[in-house]
């Protein structure tokens, strides 16, 4: 199925802990089989091999492999712009379960970067030639590993919910309390307690939806969906954000940290998280089962 392979094959090695990265980055070319990724085809045009060597430098196990190598180094295309002003950082870090991370850019030039990638100084070297990053953006503790080392290389402020505050105890700014708060012109904060009870949505110009482990879209429900049966605080608290916020926000861009990114229309979103918030208050607590993800 792809990954009994030669010294000019691509292929997916046993460390693969079917985040899902890599088959958001090389679809077609990478798909789920019996649990984790493999390479089911390989690439056949200079656009296909570019797409694994990216979803390569995103994987946080680093086990896209071309045949006994690793990727070239000199085909890392990350940051990754998505949209006008989003980058995807790559560069999963197993300290977030792999979770994407991402770089906004404001008006005046600067930029926020949205939870965490993989920490190294050359990684920060290459995140700043895009621009100054000035605030470090938490969605939750899952992803608050490399904060402070991102923050403290860049001068930037980390900001973290108080309901999270113990995985980032020394942060610069702390969101308090359930309401939406301005953190800068045109990027509200969202607290969307839930996944985590410190978990928090950042919206920016009314376009940008960065919805951290709250919600993602779902390719095998074409929905959005919440990821329940990996729900550390309360799904029951997940169901009331969504309905406190659904009516409050409104975005065509969905960048999440887990599951798959989405462009559509904003009446549209704003339909679907109506009806997503509706759906998980039907949704019993369950235990944490991360074989039960369904991307």
């Amino acid at each position: 199925m792809g990954n009994d392979s030669t010294d000019t094959d691509w292929r997916v090695d046993r460390r693969c802990t079917n985040c899902d990265a890599a088959r958001q980055l090389a679809p077609g070319l990478v798909a789920e089989v019996d649990g984790r990724s493999a390479v089911v085809r390989q690439p056949r045009t200079e656009a296909e091999a570019a797409a694994l060597h990216a979803a390569a430098f995103a994987c946080h196990t680093r086990s896209i492999r071309f045949g006994a190598r690793g990727p070239d180094p000199a085909l890392d295309p990350f940051p990754l712009r998505l949209a006008e002003h989003v980058y995807l950082c790559g560069h999963n870090s197993p300290h977030t379960a792999g979770a994407n991370s991402y770089l906004l850019r404001r008006p005046a030039g600067n930029l926020m970067m949205i939870d965490t990638p993989r920490w190294s100084s050359a990684l920060a070297t290459k995140f700043a030639t895009v621009g100054t990053v000035t605030d470090v953006l938490l969605t939750h503790r899952d992803h608050a590993a490399h904060g402070r080392a991102y923050a403290d290389r860049f001068g930037a402020r980390l900001w973290i919910h108080e309901g999270d505050l113990a995985a980032a105890p020394d942060a610069d700014a702390v969101l308090r309390g359930s309401e939406p708060v301005e953190i800068a012109e045109g990027v509200t904060a969202h607290p969307l307690p839930g996944h985590t009870e410190g978990s928090v949505l950042y919206l920016a110009d009314d376009t940008y939806c960065f919805s951290g482990d709250s919600f993602y879209w779902s390719r095998s429900d074409a929905d959005l969906a919440v990821a329940e049966s990996v729900t550390w605080y309360s799904i029951s608290e997940l169901a009331a954000s969504l309905t406190r916020t659904a009516p409050r926000i409104r975005f065509s861009w969905l960048l999440p940290g887990h599951g798959d990114r989405r462009q559509l229309p904003a009446d549209d979103f704003a339909r679907r998280l109506h009806d997503l918030a509706g759906r998980t208050a039907q949704l019993p607590d369950r235990p944490v089962d991360f074989t039960a993800l369904r991307w």
